[in-house]
C-alpha cells in the first residue's frame, strides 16, 4: 500500500509518495505562486504519470492546506506533528529541530520531554524574509548564497521585520558596503533572530537536525547556523530530503486513513464541490459605486498641479533637490519661481550613489548653457553619504524636505502623511510648526514595497496591479497584519473565488488601515484636521488615495509630483538657502565621468569598543566613514594635542604610500 503525504505550504507545495517499505518512490517540490489548486492539481497529475493509478493513504498538512484538506475530503494532520513523527522515524538522535518555511519558523527541543515552539505576529527571519532581501539585492535566494560564499564582514542587520531590514541593507549599501558581506549579513540575521526569537535563551545544544527548504538549498544559512552555535561536525544534521520532512510525516501518518486513489483525487482538486460555500475572508464596499463616481475623483485630484517649463529653454538660476530614499532615488531642478524644470525618479537597484550620478550626468546632457545650478540640497537615507561623494551644498532631514514641498500646494497644511517605499511618516503641523512626527516603527507592513511584492508575487506590473483594483466589485478585508502572514490571507481569498483586483483593492485598504490605527494611531478622523497633504509614491496609487478618503471620510490634497516630493522640498530648500553671487559646489559632468569610489574596511582604535569602519575614499582624497559610535574616527573629536603629531604624519605617510606600476615608472638615469 502506498502512502502520499501533501504539504501545502505559504510559499510552495511538496508532494511524496512512501511504499510499505518507506521508501520515497516520488517527491516533487514546487513554488505555487500562491496559486495553491493550480500547483497542487499539477504535482498529482505528475506522481500520477509516475506511479500509475494504484490504492493509497493520503493526508493534507501544511499552513495553507486546510482548505485543500476540505475540497479532497482527506484528513488535515498539522505541520509540527507531521514533522515530528518523521524526526522520529528518520532522525531519532535528534535534540533539536530548526525547521525554517516560507513564513514560519518552528524550534522543537526532544530532550527532557517535547517542547515546541513558533513564530507567532511576525514573519521575520522566514523563507519569505530571505526572499525580500534577496531582491533588494538585484537577486534571488540562490543568488543570495552565491554572494555569501565570498564574504569577509558581517554587520548587524534587523531581521524581526522584512521591511525595516531593507532600511539597515540599503543603509550599508548607501555607505558603500559590499553585497557579498550584506548577503552573508541577511544570513546570520535569520539565525538570530530564529535563536533569540524562538529559543527565548533556551540552549540549542546536542544534536541539531536542520529541516525546511531554506536551509536545504542555502548551503550558508546552514553554515551562520552552525558557526553561531558552534555546533561540530556530527551535531550539525541534515538529513536526507530535509526539505520534504513535513510531507513525509503526513504520509506516515495516512498508515490510519481510508484507501483512495490519485484519479479520484485529482477530480475533486480540479473541481471541489465545497469551494464556493466556505467563505474565510469578508468583503468591503468597492472603491466607487460608478463610472461617474471615479470621473469626479479624478477631476477633483487634478486640480493640484505644479507648473512646468521647458529646460531646454530656460535661462537663469535654478536649484537641485535630490531625494535619496530607501528604495528610489528622485530629482526636481526648479527656477526661481518654484516651477519644474526637471524630473527624475528611478529605483536605486540598491546604490543611492550610482542612482544619484546616472541622474545627474542625465540632467547634464539636458542642460544649456543658459542655465546656472545655483544651489544643491540633498534628503533622505542617503543624505550624509551624497553630500560627502557629490559636494551637495547643503544637506536637510526629510521630514522638514516634504514639510516644505507640501506647504508649496497648501499654506494651511495641518497634517502630512508621506508614505514611501520602505517607510510611513505623519507630520502633525501648528501655526505653521511641525508639532508632532510619527513613524512606523516595530512593522512596516503597509508601505510601497508592501504593494509591490505582492504585485511581482502575482506576476503583475506594479501599475497594472494598482489599475485592477479600481473596478474591484468586491475588496477583500486583509486586515494590517505583517506583509508575509498577509500572504496566507491572499492565498485563502483566491481559493475563494477573489479576482486579483479585489485582492489589490483590500491591500490597499489595508495600507491605509495600517497607516491610521498603527501609525496615527486614529480614535476618531477629526483628529486628522482639514487640510491634509498625503505625498509619497505610493499614493500615486488611485486605490490607496481613494482608500484614504473612504476610510477617514475627508477629501485630501495629493500634488501630481506625490512621487517627487521629498526632491522638490529640497529644491525648494536650495532656493531658499541660495547665497548671492555663489555658484553650487555640485561635481561638474566632467568630475562625475571621472569619478570613482575605493571602499575598504578597519577597526578604530580611539577606544574599546574598536568600532568596525566602512571609509569610502573619493577620487579627490576626501572620506566619508560610517560605522564609528563616534566622532574620533573621522577626525572631528576633541584633539588632545594643540600641536601635529608628527609620527602619526610620518606613519599615514608611509602607509598610505601606493607605489607607481612598473610601466608608468619613469626609466633610471645613467
Amino acid at each position: 500500500m502506498l502512502r502520499l503525504g501533501l504539504d501545502v505550504g505559504s510559499t510552495t507545495v511538496k508532494l511524496i509518495i512512501m511504499d510499505d517499505g518507506d521508501r520515497i518512490i516520488y517527491k516533487n517540490y514546487r513554488r505555487h505562486q500562491t496559486d495553491t489548486q493550480r500547483y497542487t492539481v499539477e504535482l498529482l497529475k505528475n506522481a500520477l504519470a509516475q506511479v500509475g493509478d494504484r490504492p493509497l493513504t493520503m493526508m493534507v498538512t501544511g499552513s495553507a492546506g486546510l482548505s485543500i484538506s476540505s475540497w479532497l475530503g482527506i484528513e488535515h494532520i498539522q505541520e509540527v506533528i507531521a514533522c515530528n513523527q518523521a524526526i522520529e522515524k528518520f532522525a531519532p538522535q535528534t535534540d533539536v529541530a530548526i525547521e525554517l518555511g516560507g513564513e514560519d519558523a518552528k524550534i522543537t527541543f526532544f530532550r527532557n520531554g517535547l517542547e515546541q515552539r513558533m513564530n507567532g505576529i511576525c514573519a521575520g527571519g522566514t523563507g519569505a524574509f530571505i526572499d525580500q532581501m534577496a531582491a533588494l539585492l538585484g537577486t534571488d535566494a540562490l543568488g543570495l548564497n552565491d554572494l555569501a560564499k565570498r564574504h569577509t564582514t558581517i554587520y548587524p542587520i534587523a531581521a524581526r521585520c522584512g521591511v525595516f531590514a531593507k532600511t539597515d541593507i540599503q543603509a550599508l549599501l548607501n555607505e558603500g558596503a559590499r553585497k557579498e558581506d550584506i548577503a552573508a549579513s541577511v544570513f546570520q540575521a535569520v539565525v538570530n533572530q530564529t535563536i533569540s526569537g524562538l529559543a527565548h535563551g533556551k540552549p540549542i545544544t546536542g544534536k541539531v537536525a536542520f529541516l525546511g527548504g531554506p536551509l536545504w538549498f542555502l548551503s550558508e544559512l546552514r553554515e551562520r547556523f552552525k558557526e553561531t552555535l558552534k555546533l561540530a561536525g556530527d551535531e550539525a544534521l541534515f538529513p536526507d530530503h530535509g526539505q520534504f520532512f513535513v510531507a513525509i510525516g503526513a504520509a506516515l501518518a495516512s498508515v490510519t486513513q481510508k484507501i483512495t486513489r490519485l484519479p479520484y483525487i485529482i477530480k475533486h482538486a480540479e473541481h471541489p464541490q465545497n469551494k464556493t460555500g466556505y467563505q474565510a475572508v469578508s468583503r468591503l464596499q468597492p472603491l466607487f459605486n460608478d463610472a461617474a463616481d471615479l470621473e469626479l475623483f479624478y477631476r477633483r485630484h487634478a486640480r493640484h498641479r505644479v507648473h512646468k517649463r521647458e529646460l531646454t529653454t530656460f535661462t537663469g538660476e535654478c536649484f537641485l533637490g535630490i531625494d535619496a530614499g530607501s528604495t528610489t532615488t528622485k530629482a526636481a531642478l526648479i527656477d526661481q519661481e518654484g516651477a519644474l524644470l526637471y524630473s527624475y525618479y528611478a529605483n536605486n537597484a540598491g546604490s543611492s550613489l550610482e542612482s544619484a550620478i546616472k541622474i545627474l550626468l542625465d540632467l547634464y546632457n539636458r542642460l544649456p548653457d543658459t542655465a546656472i545650478i545655483a544651489n544643491t540640497t540633498v534628503t533622505g537615507y542617503g543624505e550624509a553619504f551624497l553630500k560627502a561623494a557629490l559636494h551637495i551644498d547643503v544637506g536637510e532631514v526629510e521630514t522638514v524636505a516634504h514639510f516644505t514641498a507640501a506647504r508649496f500646494f497648501n499654506p494651511q497644511v495641518d497634517l502630512i502623511l508621506d508614505i514611501g517605499g520602505q517607510d510611513m511618516k505623519c507630520l502633525r503641523i501648528k501655526d505653521g510648526i511641525i508639532t508632532d512626527i510619527m513613524l512606523n516603527e516595530a512593522c512596516s507592513s503597509g508601505c510601497g514595497s508592501f504593494i509591490e511584492s505582492f504585485a511581482h508575487s502575482l506576476n503583475i506590473p506594479v501599475q497594472d496591479f494598482a489599475q485592477l483594483a479600481i473596478s474591484a466589485t468586491a475588496p477583500v478585508s486583509l486586515g494590517s497584519r505583517c506583509t508575509v502572514f498577509m500572504n496566507s490571507m491572499v492565498k485563502q481569498a483566491q481559493t475563494e473565488g477573489a479576482t486579483t483586483g479585489d485582492i489589490s483593492a483590500g491591500l490597499a485598504y489595508s495600507v491605509i488601515m495600517n497607516a491610521l490605527f498603527k501609525v496615527i494611531k486614529m480614535r476618531d478622523p477629526q483628529e486628522l484636521g482639514e487640510n491634509i497633504v498625503v505625498q509619497g509614491g505610493t499614493f500615486q496609487n488611485d486605490a490607496i488615495l481613494r482608500s484614504f478618503e473612504l476610510i477617514t471620510g475627508k477629501e485630501v490634497v495629493r500634488p501630481d509630483i506625490a512621487p517627487l516630493m521629498g526632491a522638490f522640498g529640497a529644491a525648494l530648500i536650495a532656493r531658499e538657502r541660495k547665497q548671492d553671487g555663489r555658484r553650487s559646489s555640485l561635481l561638474s559632468k566632467e568630475q562625475l565621468e571621472r569619478f570613482a569610489i575605493n571602499t575598504k574596511m578597519s577597526r578604530c582604535a580611539g577606544c574599546s569598543n574598536s568600532c568596525l569602519l566602512t571609509i569610502n575614499i573619493f577620487q579627490d582624497g576626501s572620506r566619508f566613514i560610517t560605522g564609528n559610535r563616534c566622532e574620533k574616527a573621522t577626525g572631528k573629536g576633541k584633539s588632545r594635542r594643540p600641536v601635529p603629531n608628527l609620527y602619526e604624519y610620518k606613519y599615514r605617510r608611509l602607509l598610505s604610500y601606493k607605489p607607481c606600476l612598473l610601466y608608468t615608472s619613469p626609466s633610471p638615469r645613467d
